[in-house]
């Protein structure tokens, strides 16, 4: 089925396989065509990913089609990423569909209801074709997995909907890019590989001189122009959807005259995004860690958010963490919880329903607060403002929840005030999280907290004061945020420097 009836023109960015830079090239391409005035819209058919936004309609969609919205200048909406699976095990995903929760699926049943949900995926699509002069599509994992070909509602499937050209995006890092190049073209049927108008190779390193006789060869092999060779962006701080760079993130050295910010690296993490902005500040040192010995040295512990709390909370009782999250705190430390590394610091968590095993859970104790897991998963956008000591009263948060407990404070402080809520699910306004009498234990359900400069800056230095260092001037932390914001320019200036824009301007736009 074809989209008719319609004027817009569709590109689609397939890779050769996962995390080749697909997200953001196609954020890039949407940020230049939004520059030049074109009324374009990102999607993504099926998205697998842990870290999720929330629309301002209370639908929740994967981060990265809301950076690649951000990129167009316009609003994130569920259309832009009809389903998405955030994986629960290895062997099953909870499917978010428009925006909500539809079920949790093992792989066999998901593929079994592909009919019904390949035709939400067309319902979308056509929505943003009446909206949009341009639909830039992103592809998921491979474009030749030709074992699932049968079952693919994201790649080809979504491509000939939208009668989209096709760009291919590999990663040269890797290693062994001709094979992912040739092998991967080679395994498309002939309609497929007709569609196909160039190839971009990513994330290159050194002398791009000395890949000339690679281009060429690519050329000659494909008989497709090699559309670009893109330098690997260092410390580009946009957004991703689930790649760690656990190497370099576990490698940042904890150092006396900063603030040390351990994040403990659940194996189920989600929202890892919380932490971009608190990681770009100066004064900073972040690194993720995955053993209580690590976490040696830290001023602040945070537990992050997690998709399968109770599994994640048993991971850190196993793994030694409690003894070690408790002399931290007796030494004078902060212990900070989001979602549902918040919910794991309380009494207890019970989930009468089987939302996940089943049963009730002892927390870990350090807050007085009890979760009961529940349905319907709460998605919500909020204002708020700051309950915490020493951080300047009232500073304003923005961010949004996406949690299916409910928890019930005892006589543990609020950390937050509600101001008010978008639509979603979920009451608006009142008390939020919790927070020890000194307030150096404290919890949320708040994702995005620390991307607010004032708020951001506020708490550092109630870090800095009790360390013993002097504050730094809210403007630092204003100025870090600037250039946060700046990013997508600063990688859309990159991708225009380095691929043939000029042929691919015309499969967007018509000319």
């Amino acid at each position: 089925m074809t989209i008719s009836g319609t004027s817009v023109k569709a590109l689609a960015i397939l890779g050769t396989g996962s995390d080749v830079g697909k997200s953001l090239i196609v954020a890039g391409i949407c940020r230049l065509l939004s520059r030049k005035g074109t009324r374009v819209s990102p999607f993504k058919a099926q998205n697998m990913a842990l870290n999720s936004f929330v629309t301002l309609d209370g639908g929740e969609i994967g981060r990265a089609q809301a950076l690649q919205a951000q990129a167009c200048g316009i609003e994130p909406t569920v259309d832009m990423n009809p389903i998405l699976l955030k994986p629960e095990s290895d062997s099953r995903s909870q499917v978010v569909v428009k925006g909500k929760v539809y079920e949790t699926l093992d792989a066999l049943a998901y593929f079994e209801r592909k009919q019904t949900l390949f035709s939400i995926v067309q319902e979308c699509y056509a929505r943003l074709a009446t909206e949009y002069e341009c639909v830039v599509i992103e592809g998921a994992g491979s474009a030749a997995e030709i074992n699932l070909r049968h079952r693919d509602i994201v790649n080809w499937p979504v491509v000939e909907l939208a009668d989209a050209s096709v760009v291919l995006v590999a990663d040269i890092d890797r290693g062994g890019v001709f094979a992912q190049i040739i092998g991967t073209l080679d395994l498309l049927a002939p309609h497929e590989r007709h569609r196909v108008r160039g190839v971009i190779v990513n994330k290159f390193r050194g002398d791009r001189r000395l890949f000339e006789d690679g281009v060429r060869i690519l050329e000659v092999r494909t008989s497709l122009p090699v559309l670009g060779v893109v330098p690997y962006l260092r410390d580009l701080r946009l957004d991703q959807e689930d790649s760690l760079d656990l190497a370099l993130s576990r490698s940042v050295q904890f150092k006396p005259d900063v603030t040390n910010v351990a994040v403990v690296l659940l194996p189920r993490m989600s929202n890892f995004t919380d932490f971009n902005s608190l990681a770009a500040e100066k004064d900073v040192a972040l690194r993720f860690v995955a053993l209580p010995e690590d976490l040696r040295g830290a001023d602040v512990v945070i537990l992050p958010g997690s998709k399968n709390t109770l599994e994640d909370l048993d991971y850190l009782v196993t793994s030694g963490f409690p003894g070690t999250l408790e002399s931290h705190v007796h030494r004078g430390g902060e212990l900070i919880g989001i979602c549902g590394g918040y919910q794991m610091l309380g009494q207890a968590i019970a989930d009468p329903k089987g939302l996940e095993r089943g049963g009730t859970t002892i927390g870990l104790g350090f807050l007085d607060v009890t979760t009961e897991l529940d349905a319907p998963k709460i998605c919500r956008q909020v204002r708020a403002t700051s309950l915490l000591h020493g951080v300047e009263k009232h500073a304003p948060v923005r961010g949004y929840e996406i949690h299916m407990g409910r928890t019930i404070r005892g006589t543990a402080n609020p950390s937050f005030q509600i101001e008010a809520a978008e639509i979603g699910e979920g009451t608006a306004g009142g008390d939020e999280g919790a927070a020890s009498m000194n307030g150096c234990i404290w919890g949320t359900s708040i994702h995005g907290l620390f991307d607010q400069s004032g708020f951001r800056r506020g708490w550092l230095n109630r870090v800095r004061v009790r360390k013993g260092l002097p504050s730094i001037s809210p403007g630092e932390s204003e100025l870090v945020s600037t250039q946060l914001r700046s990013e997508l320019d600063r990688w859309a200036d990159h991708l225009e420097q380095h691929v043939n824009m000029d042929a691919i301007f015309p499969l967007c736009d018509g000319r």
